[in-house]
């Protein structure tokens, strides 16, 4: 009997996997201003003890997205969250021992709603800074770097970066969770004039409370105009 390998796991001869295509999953998350990228350690395999993207086999018996979610609950104890395909990556030699094509799939979260524990063959799941990525096994930086390419995109063309916000929050709460994601430097005044036309937020007779500098105003979403920008996209350009 043959042991097959796959993103560092083994598989003792199992005939109920795919045994040349995988799930590998990049999930965002935003924490106190920051963009981070949720990675697992290896526990097993040729890759024991280094770090990537929680994935894994694909069931015959399951569709693609159902692994998916399978699999980053398994190894990280996520669930319930929206995962969107990215692209599959073919690369002939993007795993060291045979050919293995991998799905992308990628989600944006909110860090503070989950609670990250590691399992399966994971010894480890932490989230990293965006720019602090440790070395990556096999093609996983190229994934990620897709990942993050079309997630600034997404923001771009609708709101789903806004529900990483509380409740309420300020403008310029809102305008660092954009310069967060986007990569960029933003003007507070031209930000605040496109956002404002948008029609987008409900002003609140309400301040920052218990802050050490000048309290200012709270807004928050009109979930009716939030609602037909997610549907029929927007296009958010600075």
């Amino acid at each position: 009997m043959t042991d097959n390998l796959n993103n560092g796991i083994f598989v003792k001869n199992d005939p109920s996997v795919m045994n040349a295509i995988t799930i590998d999953c990049v999930i965002f998350g935003f924490d106190q201003g920051s963009l981070e990228v949720l990675l697992i350690q290896h526990g097993e395999g040729i890759s024991k003890g280094k770090w990537g993207l929680p994935g894994g086999w694909i069931n015959k018996k399951e569709s693609i997205d159902d692994a998916a979610h399978r699999l980053l609950n398994e190894l990280t104890a996520l669930d319930h969250i929206y995962l969107e395909q990215l692209k599959a990556f073919g690369n002939p030699d993007r795993f060291p021992l045979r050919r293995v094509i991998t799905i992308g799939y990628y989600a944006l979260i909110k860090r503070e709603n989950y609670n990250i524990q590691p399992g399966f063959t994971a010894s480890d799941a932490k989230w990293y800074k965006i720019n602090q990525i440790p070395d990556l096994i096999y093609d996983h930086s190229e994934i990620l770097t897709y990942s993050l390419k079309q997630l600034r995109e997404r923001v771009r063309q609708a709101p789903i970066g806004f529900n990483l916000l509380p409740e309420k929050f300020t403008l310029l709460q809102l305008m660092h969770l954009y310069e967060e994601i986007l990569g960029i430097e933003m003007d507070k005044s031209n930000f605040r004039r496109k956002i404002l036309h948008m029609k987008l937020l409900v002003a609140l007779d309400e301040k920052q409370q218990d802050v050490s500098h000048r309290a200012a105003k709270l807004y928050k979403f009109d979930s009716e105009i939030y609602t037909k920008l997610t549907e029929k996209g927007f296009n958010f350009e600075f």
